[in-house]
C-alpha cells in the first residue's frame, strides 16, 4: 500500500485549509521610537517580577510596571505616561498612569518621597510572587554589592568600556566585540551580528581625561582609557549610537527589538568603571584591514 501524500492547503477530509497570510510587524516611518514593543518584556534582577522597558525622552531606559495604576494613588513624583513608545515623566491628565518599578520592588526600600500608602497592596503581592519564585528555584536575586575594580582589572579589556561618539562618552553594556546590533531580522529575530566592523573604520583606545557633568563638583585630574570614535564619519557614529551592524545600517525600515545598550557615563556614578591603563591590543582578526 502506497502512501499517501498530504496535501498542506488541504485538510484530512479534503476541505480547504485556510491559511491566515504572513504579516511582519513595522515601525512607521514618523514613529518617535524605531523599538518594537515584542521582546521588551523581562524581570527584575532583584526581585524577579515582570517589567517593561521603554525609553525616555532622554534616550535612557527605563524599566515600568507592566500594568497601569490610578493616578490618585501615585504621588507626583512616580507618574509617567507613554506617548509614542517614548516614557514621559508626568501624568497625561487622565485618571490612569505608569509606575516605575523602582517604586513598587520589594526588595528596595521606598524613598518617602515616591511611596504611597495606597500602593502597599500591590508592593505586598509583588513581595508575595517573588518569595515564590524563590522558594520555587526560579529565580535567584542578585547582590545589591557593586563590584570593586582591582589593579589586575587593568590589563584586560574592560567588561562594561566607556566609549566616545559624536562627542559624548558612553558607558558600554559589554566588551566593544561583543556588542551585537538590535534590529530585527526577516526571520523575526534580533541580529547576532557584532556592530564591530573590520571592514569599515574603526575606533581606537586612548587615554581622556573624566568630565564631570553639568552641576557636579570638579573631579581629580585622571585619565581613564575610552574607545574613541569621534574621527569617523558622522554616518559611522550615528550607526554605533543606534547599535547596528553595516547591513541593517542601510536598513531604515527594520525595527529594533531591543534597546541600546549604552548608557550616559557619568564619573561619580560609574566609577568602578574607570580604567587608567589601556586595554592590550586587539587581536589581528579584529583590527582595521
Amino acid at each position: 500500500m502506497r502512501p499517501r501524500p498530504a496535501h498542506t492547503g488541504r485538510h484530512w477530509d479534503d476541505s480547504p485549509r485556510r491559511i491566515p497570510p504572513r504579516r511582519s510587524l513595522q515601525i512607521a516611518s514618523n514613529s518617535p521610537s524605531r523599538l518594537l514593543r515584542a521582546g521588551q518584556t523581562s524581570r527584575c534582577r532583584h526581585c524577579g517580577t515582570r517589567i517593561d522597558w521603554y525609553p525616555r525622552h532622554d534616550d535612557r531606559p527605563i524599566a515600568l510596571h507592566p500594568t497601569e495604576v490610578a493616578t490618585a494613588d501615585v504621588s507626583q513624583a512616580c507618574r509617567w505616561h507613554l506617548s509614542g513608545g517614548i516614557a514621559h515623566p508626568h501624568d497625561d491628565g487622565s485618571g490612569w498612569c505608569r509606575i516605575p518599578h523602582a517604586a513598587l520592588c520589594p526588595q528596595q526600600t521606598p524613598h518617602p518621597r515616591t511611596s504611597s500608602p495606597r500602593l502597599t497592596p500591590l508592593r505586598r503581592e509583588l513581595a508575595l510572587r517573588s518569595r515564590r519564585l524563590i522558594d520555587t528555584g526560579a529565580f535567584t536575586p542578585q547582590s545589591h554589592t557593586p563590584a570593586t575594580a582591582t589593579p589586575e582589572d587593568d590589563d584586560k579589556q574592560p567588561a562594561r568600556p566607556v566609549a566616545r561618539i559624536l562627542l559624548v562618552d558612553y558607558l558600554g553594556e559589554g566588551p566593544i566585540e561583543e556588542i551585537h546590533c538590535v534590529a530585527q531580522t526577516r526571520q523575526r529575530r534580533r541580529c547576532t551580528h557584532p556592530i564591530l566592523d573590520p571592514a569599515r573604520p574603526t575606533g581606537h583606545w586612548t587615554l581622556l581625561p573624566t568630565q564631570p557633568r553639568h552641576g557636579q563638583l570638579t573631579l581629580p585630574d585622571t585619565h581613564m582609557a575610552v574607545y574613541d570614535l569621534s574621527h569617523l564619519p558622522y554616518a559611522d557614529q550615528l550607526r554605533w549610537r543606534t547599535q547596528r551592524c553595516t547591513n541593517h545600517a542601510a536598513t531604515p525600515t527594520a525595527a529594533d527589538l531591543a534597546l541600546a545598550g549604552w548608557q550616559p557615563f557619568d564619573p561619580l556614578l560609574h566609577t568602578v568603571h574607570i580604567h587608567t591603563q589601556l586595554p592590550p591590543p586587539q587581536p589581528h582578526h579584529l583590527r582595521r584591514r
